[in-house]
């Protein structure tokens, strides 16, 4: 019987995930909360090492659907490895990105059939879902900005203005659909503001 929870941290390039994941760590550390924080792609070791061939440049173009076998086959090995022990141990987990991530790049910015991955979500996760999606939002061209300065892009970084906002859309258009279970962050603003609804959030949770 699993007795943690699954908080997921989505949203596009740019909207400050790495920070506010810490501020998440910390936060459930001081109410003595165990968690462990881990990221997709990856988490693992054989799930970093494909997390390198979805973010590297490639001679080879990666097609769409490649890109998405991918990343389920990371998620199975990080599922399997890190997140179900967790939960069952009773540890909170908090990931940088989940499967949320593939119904908004995989399938809002590539154009994938949004039933396909469903399927491989069912396939790989059973009935898991996460306790609560954070959706860290911002414009895309604010996001881009700020990821600018961070250094050179990734393979998905380099993608035109057109695929962010389509991988914005989508995210929203999840959270519009299932209201309880995500709660829209507005990253614009500055950080000690969104990380005061971060928090307001997180106290919610810890009430139910």
């Amino acid at each position: 019987m699993m007795q943690g929870r699954l908080i997921t941290l989505e949203g596009g390039e740019g909207v400050g995930k790495s920070t506010n994941l810490r501020f998440i760590e910390h936060w459930l550390q001081q109410r003595r909360i165990e968690v462990t924080v881990t990221r997709e792609p990856g988490g693992t070791l054989l799930a970093e090492k494909i997390r390198g061939l979805l973010l590297d440049f490639h001679d080879e173009p990666l097609a769409p659907q490649a890109e998405l076998l991918l990343m389920f086959a990371a998620r199975a090995q990080h599922l399997q490895q890190v997140i179900l022990p967790a939960l069952t141990r009773g540890t909170w987990v908090v990931c940088d990105r989940f499967t949320d991530a593939s119904y908004a790049y995989q399938g809002g910015g590539r154009g994938l059939d949004m039933t396909a991955i469903a399927w491989l979500e069912q396939w790989v996760q059973d009935d898991l879902r996460p306790d609560l999606t954070l959706i860290l939002d911002a414009p895309v061209a604010v996001g881009m900005q700020r990821a600018g300065r961070r250094g050179d892009f990734d393979r998905f970084e380099n993608e035109r203005l057109a695929f962010f906002e389509r991988v914005r859309t989508a995210y929203l258009q999840r959270a519009a659909q299932s209201p309880a279970r995500y709660r829209v962050i507005d990253a614009a603003l500055p950080l000690d503001d969104v990380q005061q609804q971060i928090a307001e959030v997180l106290a919610s949770l810890c009430q139910t």
